[in-house]
């Protein structure tokens, strides 16, 4: 999970922008996206900057699309979810496993958040990609149906970029 991309909005903001708590209070949008463990982008939301990280989750999850598989029938849900000290809420815990969902959250005040380091890595990059692409440094567009649209875009290119490229060994 990540969701640590906060755009400042167009000059008279629009629907999902909120006040951003690191940018002086002024406007802006969040980007949420889960990804695969190869960092392909599964799902993607926006939301208002004030908006908790927790509250982003369960959307995300439901927003997986059916995953393919050579073996059995597709996948709704992932097998197991990696995520940060934001996510570390019983009832978010409880949701997960209610679906099936393993998780790997870390505990706030208990644990480090290092020992994620290694899934993380891989969200942080996604989410790295994403930041460069300049339409999505400052959200131009007025209705968030249109910059979630751009950002499904930016996601689509870094997929294809993914899969374009030879893997190295």
């Amino acid at each position: 999970m990540r969701d640590r991309l906060r755009q400042p909005a167009g000059r008279k903001g629009g629907p999902l922008t909120g006040p951003n708590p690191t940018d002086r209070g002024k406007l802006g949008s969040k980007i949420h996206l889960i990804t695969d463990r190869n960092g392909l982008p599964l799902s993607l939301g926006i939301s208002g900057a004030n908006l908790h990280d927790s509250q982003g989750l369960e959307p995300l999850v439901r927003g997986i699309p059916p995953i393919r598989s050579r073996r059995g029938p597709r996948r709704r849900r992932p097998a197991k979810l990696h995520a940060d000290k934001g996510y570390d809420y019983d009832h978010l815990r409880r949701w997960l496993r209610e679906r099936g969902i393993r998780h790997r959250i870390a505990r706030r005040g208990v644990e480090s958040s290092q020992r994620l380091g290694r899934h993380r890595w891989v969200v942080e990059r996604t989410a790295s990609w994403l930041a460069g692409c300049r339409r999505l440094h400052r959200r131009y567009e007025r209705k968030a149906e249109h910059f979630l649209a751009f950002v499904g875009i930016a996601a689509a290119l870094i997929g294809y970029r993914r899969l374009a490229t030879p893997l190295r060994a």
